[in-house]
């Protein structure tokens, strides 16, 4: 993949022609006829675009990820199944399923080394699989990762005897379903920016979720912030980044 930096300045130095820079630069959008890809995200954004599997076929997934990964940039599905996964390794050996986390990846390039510190936190096992995919979305992103699983409300014993070790985290992420509580206590304990993650786990009226999201949405804790329902990803690319900006920070 051709370094913008690079070019403009061979632009500059007059080494390059401005004629001849347009030609090398690398296009914006990738058309695959059933798919817009957007080649410029990772430059724009810190992350190359994601590919969300439900809702496409096999042979959309695939090309899709083949196409991420031959314009020099690793490829990462989420909400994938291991039926899915079969079919992208068929094609593509060299892709790795993370089976907690429900997702694929095919690295081109090493993954950034992980720096600073993102701590995901869950109240139940059955939370984990939000949790997974918040935790490996923040560690593809450069984040070193903390996993503290299974301390919620219900034996708030087992939360307090970690809070030194969430203190070392520059965000934290926590992930909760039922009703929601988890994010409010934690809030309410470290100073630390909090993502709140509700999940769908839970009794009939908890509906799908979303009892445990109206709960974050109306925590009395300030400075949280909330996902969607079951949105691991969007709170691992949240976290990744607030992450980022705690390690520029002297």
């Amino acid at each position: 993949m051709h370094n913008i930096a690079d070019i403009l300045q061979q632009v500059a130095n007059g080494t390059l022609s401005p004629a001849d820079a347009e030609k090398q630069l690398p296009p914006a959008t990738l058309d695959l006829g059933f798919a817009q890809l957007d080649i410029d995200r990772e430059r724009r954004c810190g992350l190359a675009e994601v590919v969300y599997c439900p809702g496409k076929s096999p042979e959309q997934v695939t090309a899709i990820m083949q196409a991420i990964s031959a314009s020099g940039q690793n490829a990462f599905a989420t909400r994938a199944s291991k039926e899915l996964f079969a079919h992208v390794h068929e094609t593509l050996p060299a892709a790795t399923y993370h089976d907690a986390a429900r997702a694929i990846t095919l690295d081109v390039t090493p993954p950034p080394a992980p720096q600073g510190a993102v701590a995901v936190v869950a109240a139940g096992t059955a939370d984990l699989p939000v949790a997974e995919e918040a935790a490996l979305t923040a560690s593809r992103m450069g984040a070193a990762v903390d996993r503290v699983y299974d301390v919620g409300v219900a034996g708030i014993h087992r939360l307090v005897r970690q809070l030194d070790r969430l203190r070392k985290a520059n965000v934290l992420v926590v992930v909760a379903g039922m009703e929601g509580a988890l994010p409010s206590v934690v809030g309410g304990l470290l100073a630390r920016p909090l993502i709140a993650v509700p999940t769908s786990i839970g009794y009939g009226t908890g509906q799908g979720g979303k009892a445990a999201l109206l709960a974050m949405l109306n925590s009395c804790v300030p400075g949280i912030s909330v996902v969607n329902i079951d949105n691991g990803f969007g709170a691992g690319v949240a976290a990744a980044l607030i992450n980022r900006l705690a390690i520029k920070t002297p």
